[in-house]
């Protein structure tokens, strides 16, 4: 959950600091002035989920809000995958963040039922 919580902070950071150049990066286009706004308020909201979903000292796993973290990872990858399926506006680290948001929604959804109390 750390390295979960970490990527989806700096992640947001580099949203709210250079938009254009993730979108650059991720898709092969600049966004417009719209769209550079969108992406740090999208940034913000990245920064927030992640402060939310950062483990706390004392919490067991079960109690931690890990399903938004598990959410957005499979999420994620859906959208990557399919965009870079598509072959529409696939930048250099697309195909990168597809996977490593593939593997953290694995590994998220295999702790998440790990830890699930029994019924």
């Amino acid at each position: 959950m750390h390295a979960a919580a970490g990527l989806e902070a700096l992640t947001g950071l580099a949203l709210v600091v250079a938009p254009s150049l993730l979108a650059l990066l991720l898709f092969g286009a600049e966004l417009n002035a719209a769209g550079e706004a969108t992406g740090r308020i999208c940034g913000l909201v990245m920064l927030c989920l992640a402060a939310g979903c950062r483990p706390r000292a004392g919490e067991d796993i079960w109690h931690q809000p890990l399903v938004p973290l598990v959410a957005l990872s499979w999420l994620a990858t859906a959208f990557l995958v399919g965009t870079g399926l598509r072959g529409v506006s696939v930048g250099l680290l697309l195909w990168p963040a597809a996977a490593l948001h593939l593997v953290l929604a694995v590994l998220l959804t295999w702790v998440w039922r790990s830890a699930r109390p029994a019924s």
